[in-house]
Parts: C-alpha cells; sequence; structure tokens
C-alpha cells in the first residue's frame, strides 16, 4: 500500500485497484483465524471473497465485483461461498458509500438511444481497442516477466534501482509534455472527457499507454484497470472526433470497456464495471457486444493477462521452495 501510494504522489500510470484487491484478499485471508476450526469455506474461497470486495470498494462497482470474482479469481465459484461473496461485497461496498457518497464513479453521462448510426463508429472502438489492449496485454508480460535476454532486462537484472530510477524520469518526461494528464489513474482526465470539459491531446492514448507500460517496468505495485480506463476512453474520444455526428461520451464508454476487456479478455467483467461507472444501462448491448468483440481480438494476439501473471508468479514460487 505504501509502494503505491508513494507511486502515485511521485505521478507513476497506475491505479489504486491492484493493491485493494491484494490487502483485501490477504485481509480475508487472515480472517480464517477467527471462524470456526469446522468451518466449510475454504482459504481460496476468502481470496476470493476478499478480492472482489476489494474491486467493488475500489469503484463503487458490487456487481463488476461479483463478476470479478466469478470470471477472473474463480472460474468454478462454489456454491457456499456465495453467500460470504455477497455479505463481504456489501459490507465493503457500505464502507466506500460512506466515505465518498453514493455516487458512481464517472457520474452519469448522457447517451443517445441505440441506433445503426452507431454500428460503425462502435465497431471501429471495439476493433481499435481490442488491437491495442491485446498489445498492451502482451508488452506488460514481456516487461513484468523478466527472463528476456535484451539490453533492457539485463540492466534491470543487474541494476533494479538505477533501472527504476530511468523509468520514472522517462515517466516524469511524458507527463510534462501533456501537461501533468498522464500522471496517476488517468481517473480526472477521464471524468472531463466524460463531461465534454476537456480537449483531449491528439496523442494522449498512446502516451498514456506508453507511461503505462513504463511504469509497469519499474516494478512498483499498482492497478491496472484504471489506466486501462483512460486509454480506452481517450481512443473513444478519438474516434468520436474523427466521425463527426456521433455521441462522444457513448464511444468513450465503449472504448473504456473495450480496451480493459482486451487487456484482462474478462468481457462480462469489463462490461459491467463500465456500466455501473457511469451509470449507462442503455448501453448495456452496446457495451456486451463491444467487449466480445475485443476480447476476442485481443485473444489472437495474446494470453488472459491475469491468468499468465499467475502462472509466472507460481513458477517463480516454485523455483525458490526448490532452492
Amino acid at each position: 500500500m505504501a509502494l503505491a501510494t508513494w507511486g502515485l504522489l511521485a505521478g507513476l500510470s497506475l491505479g489504486r485497484e491492484g493493491p485493494s484487491v491484494q490487502i483485501a484478499a490477504g485481509i480475508m485471508h487472515h480472517a480464517r483465524h477467527y471462524l470456526p476450526e469446522k468451518t466449510r469455506v475454504s482459504d481460496q474461497g476468502l481470496l476470493m471473497v476478499g478480492g472482489a470486495a476489494g474491486i467493488a470498494a475500489a469503484f463503487n462497482t458490487p456487481l463488476g465485483g461479483v463478476m470479478f470474482a466469478i470470471e477472473e479469481l474463480s472460474r468454478k465459484p462454489e456454491q457456499r461461498n456465495s453467500g460470504l461473496l455477497m455479505a463481504a461485497i456489501v459490507l465493503s461496498g457500505l464502507m466506500a458509500v460512506s466515505i465518498y457518497g453514493n455516487a458512481t464513479y464517472f457520474g452519469v453521462i448522457k447517451v443517445d438511444p441505440l441506433t445503426m448510426d452507431l454500428l460503425l463508429p462502435g465497431l471501429a472502438v471495439a476493433i481499435l481497442s481490442g488491437l491495442a489492449g491485446g498489445v498492451f496485454s502482451l508488452l506488460l508480460l514481456q516487461s513484468i516477466r523478466g527472463d528476456s535476454n535484451d539490453r533492457l532486462s539485463r540492466w534491470r537484472g543487474r541494476s533494479p534501482v538505477a533501472f527504476a530510477a530511468a523509468c520514472g524520469l522517462l515517466v516524469a518526461v511524458i507527463g510534462v509534455v501533456t501537461q501533468g494528464h498522464t500522471y496517476g489513474t488517468g481517473y480526472a482526465h477521464s471524468r472531463a472527457m466524460l463531461d465534454g470539459n476537456n480537449d483531449t491531446q491528439p496523442l494522449y492514448a498512446l502516451l498514456k499507454f506508453v507511461a503505462t507500460w513504463i511504469t509497469a517496468w519499474t516494478g512498483v505495485p499498482g492497478g491496472l484497470f484504471a489506466p486501462a480506463l483512460a486509454i480506452g476512453g481517450a481512443l473513444g474520444n478519438d474516434v468520436a472526433q474523427f466521425i463527426h455526428g456521433v455521441n462522444a461520451p457513448t464511444l468513450i464508454a465503449l472504448g473504456m470497456a473495450g480496451f480493459l476487456a482486451a487487456v484482462t479478455q474478462a468481457p462480462l467483467t469489463s462490461f459491467i464495471i463500465v456500466m455501473e461507472m457511469v451509470d449507462g444501462h442503455g448501453l448495456v448491448l452496446s457495451l456486451m457486444a463491444t467487449t466480445l468483440v475485443a476480447s476476442g481480438i485481443s485473444r489472437l494476439i495474446g494470453l488472459p493477462l491475469y491468468g499468465a501473471l499467475a502462472r509466472l508468479q507460481l513458477l517463480r514460487l516454485n523455483a525458490s521452495s526448490a532452492r
């Protein structure tokens, strides 16, 4: 938590939801000591419940937390964990509401009625976000894996502190170029785009993409959901600027969901989270279609990000225990 906080204060491009998931999962796992010995809840179930509660509290998206638990944390959820899952998400949601208020993450956007005029722009956003998200996920895996023999990986292995400092300098330079818009989670910039109060720079999506990738190289713990939403929203805004006569907030929301789905290859979680963030119940079909197309394109490029990271971590733990 301290490293993620310092990273945000330093201007690194990362989110807070990653540490939120890990901390909440750790707290729930520690709660095992206070449960009766004959409890039927498994350690894996407690970790799943904690992670889901972390996502729900970070974005005030309870349904997104449930789907995140099912789609990402446990492919085969156990029925005996369902009550605990709902209770944890309700409690975390109440805590979030008591601190931030009962408001959606990005407010309420105004969308036009669903018509065929949205088909081509929406398809363009889905394809673009799918390609960009797939490449982003592939680059992240290559950089986080750390077993490549390229010059950067060797430098990071020899001098990790100097390497992280150089990465931080690059992120700072990108932030200066964008007048600070690439710093942090990207929430303020995304909210301004949705409200129509921000003139997005044409290269913002690319620079935020690069800043987030470089941040991942540093090894500072942080989340990817918030930066992914900022990048995807900027892609949707770029399409809206190129194709006149379309509702920009609609394409921005589609871009958010599409890029997040492409990075995580979790389309259900992505469309539900974005729908709750913008109170976009009128966009359900559009969000579903966008996430399905984007995640399908991403699967042609690389593996699911979190599944690959989990396998990588398991290999590292096995290697450490074998020594």
